[in-house]
């Protein structure tokens, strides 16, 4: 055997030898992050903090119950359905509670979930007619979280809060949001779209827009329209003063919407507690997902990614 051969096989025994390494050093590594991860993960749960202990202590005493209902109002998102009626039950079948505030921070959202809520509201209104659910708006009360505060006995706000939009819009990032078809023809695209029905494609963003299917949609939106607007007006009752505006989609100020009707006064939770109710005692109801939860997800898909990429490096490095 030659020099030049034996030195072809040290050199790739070398390589073998380094690329072993390399792949032993990533799974390592690996192994190390997911371990450590498990570690505080335990640590998190025995000690977690008291926003995940929230749900788990016991108010004291007489108090007023308050939850949150703060960012879009969604079926995944914190404020959806499920997490305010919890919390409602929660508050109004508890004992010592005098009254619920909700205290709302929401641009709005799904009319669906928002009709959940209000229909839930009306509902333990009627087994509780002792105890009042008051609606609080801080920064913002549009839109679906409106919807939702037009169920309550009274709905309080800041003077410069912003309050109303009673109406309904297509989600701004839909497909139907867009038109792409002049922009196909310039750059030369065909559309090619089969379908086992002739309005499966509709409002289709890469296909020119048809007249039936747009009334179509406006229809959709006008009853959904009606149905806010009827909620609106059962909740609120003679207290509205209606205009050609109000149900136009526009929103006031705190000060606006106490003069039309949509508000009974000027307000934080704290003053309703204090000088409505009669009591400062406040205790959160708001369900909230505990700090393991939040860690749960988010490790999930760290690991999921880690996974991904030593797998990818295996893989180049086999190349």
């Amino acid at each position: 055997m030659s020099q030049e051969q034996d030195n072809q096989i040290l050199a790739e025994l070398v390589r073998d030898y380094l690329r072993s390494q390399n792949k032993s050093r990533k799974w390592g590594l690996l192994f190390r992050l997911v371990k450590y991860t498990v570690v505080i993960t335990l640590l998190l749960v025995v000690f977690a903090d008291g926003e995940g202990q929230r749900g788990m202590d016991k108010p004291h005493g007489d108090h007023v119950a308050l939850i949150d209902i703060e960012g879009p109002i969604a079926s995944n998102e914190l404020a959806s359905a499920d997490n305010i009626i919890g919390s409602l039950r929660a508050a109004m079948e508890t004992k010592h509670s005098l009254a619920v505030i909700l205290r709302i921070n929401s641009p709005g959202g799904s009319p669906v979930q928002a009709g959940y809520v209000y229909e839930e509201i009306k509902r333990l209104r009627g087994l509780y007619p002792e105890k009042k659910i008051y609606a609080v708006i801080t920064d913002m009360g549009a839109s679906a979280a409106y919807y939702i505060a037009a169920a309550a006995d009274e709905i309080y706000a800041d003077q410069a809060s912003i309050v109303g939009s009673i109406g309904v819009t297509m989600g701004s990032f839909s497909p139907a949001s867009f038109g792409f078809t002049e922009a196909m023809k310039k750059l030369g695209i065909e559309r090619r779209l089969i379908t086992s029905g002739e309005s499966k494609s509709l409002l289709d963003p890469f296909s020119p827009q048809k007249e039936a299917d747009t009334s179509h949609f406006k229809q959709l939106l006008s009853e959904i329209h009606q149905q806010f607007i009827e909620r609106v007006m059962s909740g609120r009752g003679n207290r509205l003063q209606p205009s050609k505006e109000m149900f136009t989609g526009l929103f006031w100020t705190g000060n606006q919407a106490q003069v039309l009707g949509l508000i009974d006064g000027l307000g934080s939770s704290a003053y309703v507690a204090r000088d409505i109710i009669g009591n400062d005692n406040l205790f959160d109801y708001t369900q909230r997902p505990g700090v393991f939860e939040r860690f749960s997800e988010q490790f999930g898909a760290g690991v999921a990614q880690a996974l991904i990429r030593a797998g990818a490096g295996d893989a180049v490095e086999l190349r």
